[in-house]
């Protein structure tokens, strides 16, 4: 059976969960990982429930020694991972602490080079022709006042894959970037709006398991034909 990783896994009814159960559906070993054990565990539970395998890896994607012995944990097989890491904090870059900018950069982009550096690293050890997917949004492609911190963060790991993509196509790696360009009808945004159903209902929010079905499509494209860059959202979505 082929292993698959999804890191930046948190509430069940969430991108990160909900890619881990898909790709578990698709006959993969899945290996969860993410910072919040409880999260994790609820996550594996679930997998197992549908009579799939599962293993829950706790992780910080920032700690290059915590990287390490996440892919020993994940041992050979490895055929496609998902980097799903991102933190959507707003601020004006004048009141902002250095530390704060930071922060999101290393989540975002510091984590996605330590994470893939790793995967790339197995599957050239392993000739395995696999497949590496990072989680981008709308910011990878622009600027927007009030995010500058998340919007630099995510413009650099979106470069960052690209370079990969282009470093390793000859390994036949396939590389892509999935632009989330919207709201998820998930529990992040379920606990913060008021109007959450009224939206669904309108069309307004991102269905997870289409989501997740752009990844499995990425996943089974031929090499003669492959995508670097996806974005999706909704009919409603201005964009």
């Amino acid at each position: 059976m082929k292993k698959a990783l999804v890191i930046g896994v948190g509430p069940l009814n969430g991108l990160g969960a909900q890619l881990a159960k898909k790709i578990a559906k698709n006959n993969f070993e899945v290996f969860v990982a993410g910072r919040t054990k409880s999260s994790l565990n609820a996550v594996v539970d679930s997998i197992f429930k549908d009579g799939n395998k599962a293993n829950a890896v706790v992780v910080d994607t920032t700690n290059e020694n915590e990287v390490k012995a996440m892919m020993n944990s994940v041992g050979p097989g490895l055929d496609f991972a998902i980097y799903n890491v991102g933190n959507n904090r707003p601020g004006k870059i004048l009141d902002m602490e250095p530390n704060y900018f930071k922060e999101s950069w290393e989540t975002c982009c510091f984590g996605g080079f330590l994470f893939s550096k790793e995967v790339i690293k197995t599957f050239l050890k392993e000739k395995t022709p696999g497949t590496l997917i990072f989680t981008g949004a709308s910011a990878s492609l622009r600027g927007k006042a009030n995010f500058g911190a998340f919007n630099s963060a995510k413009g650099a790991l979106r470069n960052l894959a690209q370079a990969i993509a282009k470093e390793y196509a000859p390994n036949s790696i396939h590389v892509s970037h999935v632009i989330v360009d919207g709201g998820l009808a998930g529990d992040k945004i379920k606990n913060r709006l008021s109007d959450f159903d009224e939206r669904v209902k309108e069309g307004k929010l991102m269905h997870i398991e289409s989501v997740t079905d752009a990844y499995m499509f990425l996943y089974n494209q031929n090499k003669n034909a492959w995508s670097f860059e996806l974005d999706i959202r909704t009919s409603k979505e201005n964009w």
